[in-house]
């Protein structure tokens, strides 16, 4: 195997796609581990690949330079050690080229589950290196098989999971079938390295603006808030930076084209793109869209709205079983209540007929 290990190393480096040289420190951690199991020795070993030897491997064990020797294990002759180093004192300790010709078949075994073992470590470091900085983006991904309701999606290095409870409503999935997917989590600490994708995570709508519209990618234009029901609905509220670009036509494109370039990528999720606005009753207008507004009025807390409409309005403003204003209550981060005009105007009429109950002796007495 002269010049054939070293080969052998790099191929198999290249066929794991793994890093030559953390794969060559794992063959040699792999034969020390081999070396000592076999000869029970505690002394520190060392393993240096070398062309010219007859396995492609010189196995060193640490020794002490002694008079006597009485254990041969861990010390070598004063005589012997001074034909490798004539300077040699009693004490000193060197390392001592090993005979690895008797080694076992069970060494062999600890070799290749060591050597695999460090294969593992380091194909795990490579994966935690390449998709850590990954979290929060969008990746591609191949649909590889299902496991109890979970999608399993090949990312090339390695596989993703894709839960039930992050799979779009009305999403097929199909073997070999390429998918947009958000990388939300990847837990180093877990035996399995779990990398877990979503495609219902709200940051996967606002990554695909951010690649499909260049003046967000640019800064020209934000994102500041974004609602989803996933795989139907959408809002996203959008500012510019730049007074000469519209924020909403920016992001919806010549004859929509973006917009639908980026609900094709979600099932055909409807999105409405509209104004971010800083007084919340302009955002509440706008956020309720396509219904016109009468008029908003915000709690005392502000945490809240009514907000009448025409009674022709109303049904549009609260949408499909309520869809648009629980869309819009969570974009502007707002409780809405709907009313109508002929509801808030019944309302004013209930009030006003209600009895005033008078004030009692006692409240009405001039102070003395």
């Amino acid at each position: 195997m002269r010049s054939t290990l070293r080969d052998s190393l790099h191929q198999l480096a290249r066929e794991r796609d793994v890093p030559e040289d953390r794969l060559v420190v794992a063959f040699q951690d792999a034969l020390a581990a081999g070396y000592r199991k076999h000869t029970g020795t505690t002394a520190e070993v060392m393993v240096e690949l070398d062309d010219l030897a007859a396995q492609g491997y010189v196995v060193y064990a640490s020794k002490v330079a002694v008079e006597n020797v009485r254990d041969q294990s861990l010390e070598i002759s004063l005589e012997e050690a001074r034909e490798i180093d004539p300077e040699t004192q009693v004490g000193d300790m060197m390392y001592v080229e090993e005979s690895t010709d008797d080694l076992g078949r069970i060494a062999a075994q600890t070799v290749k589950q060591a050597l695999t073992d460090g294969i593992r470590r380091i194909e795990r470091e490579a994966m935690i290196a390449e998709y850590q900085d990954k979290v929060g983006e969008v990746v591609q991904g191949l649909v590889q098989r299902m496991e109890r309701g979970d999608i399993v999606v090949s990312l090339g290095r390695g596989e993703a999971f894709l839960p039930r409870s992050e799979q779009m409503r009305g999403d097929h999935y199909r073997f070999g079938e390429r998918i947009d997917v958000l990388l939300y989590k990847l837990d180093p600490e877990s035996p399995s390295l779990r990398i877990l994708v979503s495609r219902t995570h709200p940051d996967l709508l606002r990554r695909l603006f951010e690649r499909e519209v260049p003046e967000i990618s640019e800064g020209l234009v934000e994102i500041v808030r974004l609602a989803r029901e996933p795989g139907v609905r959408s809002k996203v509220a959008v500012a510019s930076r730049d007074g000469n670009v519209d924020p909403v036509g920016a992001c919806v494109g010549h004859r929509g084209s973006r917009v639908q370039a980026v609900g094709a990528e979600l099932g055909e999720e409807k999105i409405d793109v509209i104004h971010w606005y800083s007084d919340p009753v302009q955002f509440v207008q706008e956020a309720l869209k396509p219904a016109r507004i009468t008029r908003v009025i915000l709690g005392e807390d502000r945490t809240s709205a009514t907000v009448v409409v025409a009674d022709d309005q109303q049904s549009l403003a609260i949408g499909r079983g309520g869809q648009n204003v629980r869309l819009a209550a969570r974009v502007t981060d707002l409780r809405l209540d709907i009313r109508s005009e002929t509801q808030m105007l019944e309302e004013q009429e209930g009030a006003a007929a209600a009895p005033v109950e008078s004030p009692g002796a006692e409240d009405a007495a001039p102070e003395s």
